[in-house]
């Protein structure tokens, strides 16, 4: 258990203590000044420490600060007793400590019986002096609105600690949210451009010998393909890739060309904003990915439009499925997607069309 002290806990529960300056003046007029002026010392230590440590609202901290509190009224009530009326007002902070380390909803049944007892002890005490009554009055209430002060701070100082403990939690939330983004862009990223290279370098192999001019011509779409997926990769990391849907259209044309897929493209959808444009743009880059690396189709129809609001995407193929295989009716990428789309209010569906083939559908509010 390791506890660092709050330097203005310190402070404010340190400044108010100025009542107990009325017994620290006695003390060189009572018997045994010494051992009274050790004993408030110790009081006045042992209950700034205790009262701290229960603004901290730690629960490793409550054997030891029932510990303290215990300490605190063991000595308030020996000194009041042993040295007189004008030492009533420990009963004071005696209540205060009490509040301090039992308040709360979940003890507020203990606070309340511990200050009952504080304040019947007080009673005691002021009846074995012969305390004038508008004193014992006047220390009854300040007792009551003391211990009220110091549970409502130390609510107050609760609903702060609470706020850091949330802002905390969402901070590490968020890290954990960009790390999930980063692990989806690198998938999508990494997966389609490593298709499409499969896919060229599959056509080089087969028309090396009989088209090397064709072959060279593949080879170097590799290469580029393989350069501009290093640039992508980079701003992926930086956190500021922007792939738009009218450069990924052109995209998905080449390479389902490339993998002998005829691919029609239609788009009636007017300029879209730049969240809704990157997501589908997303959407379309998984979807062709699935089609060349699963499907066996011969024909992907791809259409773009704007219904009652949304921004619709479909792409459909005349295949025999285009999710990954073992990975049920999503893959990761298709599940990843599907959680985006959720989170901007969307929707994107995957599934076996009637008569065979695959279609995607996704949907965008704008």
């Amino acid at each position: 258990m390791r506890w660092k002290p709050s330097i203005g806990g310190l402070l404010w529960i340190g400044v108010w203590t100025f009542p107990l300056l009325e017994p620290a003046g006695s003390v060189t007029a009572t018997s045994g000044g010494v051992v009274a002026g050790a004993g408030l010392a110790l009081f006045t230590l042992v209950y700034v420490v205790t009262t701290t440590m229960a603004f901290d609202h730690r629960q490793d901290l409550d054997r030891v600060t029932s510990t303290g509190f215990a300490v605190v009224a063991a000595l308030g009530a020996g000194l009041a007793a042993a040295y007189g009326e004008r030492w009533l007002v420990l009963m004071l902070f005696v209540a205060a400590c009490g509040t301090a380390v039992y308040a709360g909803r979940e003890r507020l049944t203990v606070a309340l019986v511990v200050l009952g007892s504080v304040l019947v002890t007080l009673v005691l005490l002021g009846l074995l002096h012969h305390a004038e009554p508008v004193r014992l009055i006047s220390t009854l209430v300040s007792a009551v609105l003391a211990s009220a002060l110091v549970g409502a701070v130390r609510r107050m100082s609760r609903l702060i600690r609470e706020l850091q403990w949330a802002q905390e939690a969402l901070a590490t939330a968020a890290v954990a949210e960009e790390r999930l983004r980063f692990s989806r862009d690198l998938h999508d990223l990494l997966g389609h451009t490593l298709s499409v290279i499969v896919v060229k370098a599959e056509v080089v192999r087969r028309i090396a010998e009989r088209d090397p001019a064709t072959a060279a011509a593949q080879a170097a779409d590799i290469e580029d393909i393989g350069r501009r997926a290093l640039v992508e990769i980079r701003e992926a990391v930086t956190g500021y890739r922007e792939s738009g849907l009218t450069v990924e259209l052109t995209r998905a044309k080449g390479v389902l060309s490339s993998a002998g897929i005829a691919a029609t493209v239609q788009r009636t959808a007017d300029p879209l904003p730049d969240d809704a444009d990157r997501l589908l743009a997303w959407a379309l880059r998984e979807a062709t990915t699935n089609v060349v690396r699963h499907s066996g189709a011969e024909r992907c129809d791809i259409e773009i439009s704007t219904v009652d609001g949304a921004a619709a995407l479909r792409v459909a193929d005349d295949g025999a499925t285009a999710v990954k295989p073992g990975g049920g009716a999503f893959g990761n990428g298709l599940r990843g997607l599907t959680e985006r789309f959720a989170a901007a209010g969307g929707t994107l569906e995957a599934g076996a069309r009637v008569g065979g083939g695959f279609t995607l559908v996704a949907r965008l509010p704008l």
